[in-house]
């Protein structure tokens, strides 16, 4: 057990470690200096430059950088859909794999474009070589760059001091793809092939058993899309069962690095906001919170499974005695796992908006499904997606810092940027979308008398896989319960239209955030007017409050009859 403790301190120990070096990284690389990689990224850059027709030097109000950003989504939502809905008749399709129906395109093109992934099919019988590479595997690059993008401009919004203008959308997004995601996602490609992923595209391959029957090996282009579906923080599995797959993540290796590949960029951001501010004791004030949390669900998971619950799911012998002795909770958990490194993953792809798992959900006890819910139904903010979640973060410390300043009476300023009741209002539109749509469509299927015939399970965990659907769709996530048939009209489309909503009202509250502050001039330390400390103890405590009451309250009624209900009930 001690060395399984270990596993969680080294984890946590190189994610602290990578954070100062990739975060100044990424802040050169968005403030265009010279960096080791501008040999093998500037040639793409010229030539991504020409194919789209725009100055990338040329910077844009906050308006303008959100259409460009709702007209390249939209695109991309189309290209998705259509590709999807004709893929038989399409190349590179050994399988010969038929077209999507129009809703589950409609979901899964959503799915993608939203960096969500959720996957209402499997990827070994629902999709070709060819859809998997152009269509899902280009949208993991691209729907990770534009939440890094996103994120920049919340931080130039912040640093700069009245100006008119947040950055150039086309060039944020090149510079997130050629510099950041395609060149580390070449890396571990490489480590992958040499740890046994396969990367082909070869047929299916028919075997014989001892036995004499046939079992089909699927193939495919399968470890180029697995380096950008953790360090993208998409999560969407090449195999129907995603990480616990073999293909997909066969040693403890690769099992170890995808989970270091879904924080990685997330906590670097943070050192990144924190250089671009010119306070980095800041960045490393938030990596402190966010790990905070972590930390504390991780222990929470781990310590549910390991306790597993008395008859259910979990095996148990007699003692001596005659009293019985219950051991972990290994029900839906690969044996070359573990609990620990089945509950490092699961955590981890929760406090990320990353929906790979490694093990079933569905089969965790109560509290440890009521721990992912929770991990996710806080916005995905404890070291969260590439970008969302330092824009998320940083949206919850807005709002900390306004209860603080109202409490003390000081007057609203974040990092001497003042913020005035307008701003406020963006702060909140970005916070409450996502658990409206949870509360709202989860209320709405709970009473569809067709909804009964999709759950695997009747009840409060049921009624959990509903919940879990939707706070999953909503931030963005991806990850399911699996017992819940999603492949139908309904959930096809209300999940693609909550994935679609939580991405996209909350891109367009930061961005007229970002476009507020940055014309917002800087205040500075004067009597009558003191900057409340952003750094201190005290402050931190007051945003871990406030992430847990605005956060956590919205979700824990839902709670109490889903995962609390399926334990005092068991």
């Amino acid at each position: 057990m001690y060395h399984n403790i270990w596993l969680f301190i080294i984890f946590i120990g190189a994610v602290v470690l990578i954070t100062k070096p990739l975060g100044l990284y990424i802040y050169n690389v968005f403030h265009g200096r010279k960096t080791w990689l501008d040999w093998f990224a500037l040639p793409i850059e010229k030539s991504y430059s020409k194919l789209v027709g725009v100055t990338l030097k040329k910077e844009q109000t906050a308006k303008e950088y959100l259409l460009s950003l709702l007209v390249f989504s939209l695109f991309a939502l189309l290209f998705v859909l259509v590709i999807l809905m004709v893929q038989a008749l399409l190349p590179w399709n050994p399988a010969h794999i038929q077209n999507m129906t129009w809703h589950q395109a409609f979901n899964t093109a959503a799915s993608f474009v939203s960096n969500t992934n959720w996957q209402s099919y499997s990827g070994e019988t629902g999709v070709s070589y060819f859809s998997q590479m152009l269509a899902l595997t280009v949208q993991n690059f691209v729907s990770g760059a534009v939440g890094i993008a996103v994120a920049i401009t919340l931080f130039r919004a912040v640093a700069r001091n009245n100006e008119a203008t947040i950055g150039n959308f086309w060039s944020d997004l090149g510079k997130a793809v050629f510099w950041i995601l395609l060149p580390l996602c070449i890396v571990i490609t490489i480590v992958y092939v040499f740890q046994g992923v396969p990367q082909n595209l070869m047929a299916y391959v028919h075997a014989h058993t001892l036995s004499g029957a046939e079992q089909v090996i699927p193939q495919g282009p399968v470890a180029t899309q697995e380096a950008i579906k953790s360090l993208g923080t998409n999560g969407g599995g090449f195999f129907n069962a995603n990480s616990a797959h073999p293909y997909e993540n066969p040693t403890a290796l690769t099992n170890f690095i995808q989970v270091l590949s879904i924080f990685a960029i997330g906590a670097a951001l943070t050192y990144t906001f924190g250089k671009w501010v010119g306070n980095t004791k800041q960045g490393w004030f938030i990596l402190g919170v966010m790990l905070v949390l972590f930390i504390t669900s991780l222990g929470v998971m781990t310590y549910a499974e390991l306790k597993g619950i008395p008859g259910q799911n979990n095996a148990h012998i007699f003692d001596l005695y005659g009293q019985t002795t219950h051991l972990a909770n290994m029900e839906g958990k690969e044996t070359r796992f573990g609990i620990f490194q089945s509950t490092l993953y699961n955590s981890v792809a929760t406090s990320a908006s990353d929906g790979g798992v490694n093990s079933v959900l569905d089969s965790y006890t109560p509290i440890g499904g009521a721990v992912a819910l929770v991990n996710m139904a806080l916005g995905e903010i404890i070291i969260g997606g590439v970008g969302t979640g330092m824009y998320g973060f940083l949206l919850f410390m807005l709002l900390s810092v306004f209860i603080a300043s109202l409490m003390v009476g000081r007057i609203p300023s974040v990092l001497g940027k003042r913020i005035e009741a307008s701003q406020m209002k963006w702060v909140m539109l970005g916070l409450l979308i996502s658990p409206c749509c949870v509360l709202v469509f989860t209320a709405i299927a709970a009473v569809m008398p067709d909804v009964s015939s999709s759950l695997t399970n009747s009840g409060a965990h049921g009624f959990s896989e509903i919940l879990y659907a939707y706070t999953s769709a909503a931030n963005n996530n991806g990850s399911a319960f699996t017992g819940l048939n999603a492949n139908t009209v309904f959930f096809n489309v209300t999940l693609g239209l909550v994935m679609l909503l939580g991405r996209f009202v909350t891109i367009i509250a930061v961005l007229m955030l970002a476009g507020s502050l940055v014309g917002t001039k800087r205040a500075i330390d004067s009597e009558g007017y003191s900057l409340l400390s952003t750094t201190s103890v005290l402050f931190g405590v007051l945003v871990l409050f406030t992430i847990l009451i605005v956060g956590g309250l919205t979700i824990f009624p839902a709670l109490s009859l889903g995962p609390v209900l399926d334990y005092v009930t068991f």
